[in-house]
């Protein structure tokens, strides 16, 4: 148990290592100019050609056909629980990117505070540094608490915090939930995709982890699609009382399905 938890605590630590570093860079590089930033996706090339070339994967044996692997890949998906984390990876989603990475930006360089690209990168980049060192620790949590009162921990921190940001006036004191927000995404993240392994059987753990990563990529997608609809009902307030609300809706959700 320990092992796997440990395993993707470091996996999500070395991810958000990453925002960190691309917000500061490219807060910086956009200083220069609004394009630069773009240029950074070319690291993508070198490190793609390392992993082709690396990376040693054994792989469990399978004499399904491509159909029936999905067949019986689904039947495995079918549990309500795994729905259920499908479920509440896509709302973090939505939340991370419609709200703090999308109109927290937006609000830090408003009118009300005027804060630089670098300073806005700096400030939003702290959440990554510490859900970087809170998930490197997520084996040590769970000898002590298990994965499912960590998901619903963090979804109580993730209200908390979206609900002060509106009432903050100073700019600096954004670290403080900010700071709070890292922590809570650093042991939701690895808990649930801890979860999903535990969950799927090890010859679909691939389609189970990919499903999921789809619905990741689904929930950064619609987050400032959703988040922009209720910016023009509610202003910035809105963005982060709706994200709030819909915080406290997965804690409720985790505490029904993750039983």
């Amino acid at each position: 148990k320990r092992q796997l938890a440990t395993a993707m605590g470091y996996n999500a630590s070395v991810l958000n290592i990453a925002v960190p570093i691309y917000l500061i860079i490219g807060g910086a590089m956009a200083s220069l100019a609004w394009y630069y930033p773009f240029a950074l996706s070319i690291i993508a090339v070198p490190v793609g050609i390392l992993v082709l070339t690396s990376l040693k994967s054994p792989e469990p044996k399978n004499q399904q056909d491509f159909k029936q692997y999905l067949s019986s890949a689904f039947q495995s998906i079918k549990n309500k629980q795994v729905i259920g984390l499908f479920s509440l990876t896509l709302f973090t989603f939505i939340i991370l990117f419609g709200t703090y990475l999308t109109y927290f930006s937006l609000l830090l360089g408003g009118e009300k505070f005027h804060a630089s690209p670098l300073l806005i990168g700096v400030i939003t980049s702290s959440m990554g540094l510490t859900t970087a060192a809170t998930s490197s620790q997520l084996g040590t949590l769970t000898n002590r608490f298990s994965e499912k009162t960590l998901i619903k921990v963090a979804f109580v921190i993730y209200a908390v915090t979206l609900l002060v940001i509106p009432f903050v006036h100073t700019i600096w004191l954004f670290l403080v939930p900010t700071v709070i927000f890292g922590i809570a995404h650093g042991v939701n993240l690895p808990s649930i995709q801890t979860l999903l392994a535990k969950l799927a059987p090890i010859e679909y753990r691939a389609a189970f982890m990919s499903l999921n990563g789809m619905v990741l990529r689904l929930g950064q997608t619609l987050g400032p699609l959703v988040m922009g609809a209720i910016f023009l009902i509610g202003g910035f307030e809105g963005t982060f009382f709706a994200s709030a609300g819909l915080s406290v809706a997965m804690f409720i959700l985790a505490s029904v399905v993750l039983k």
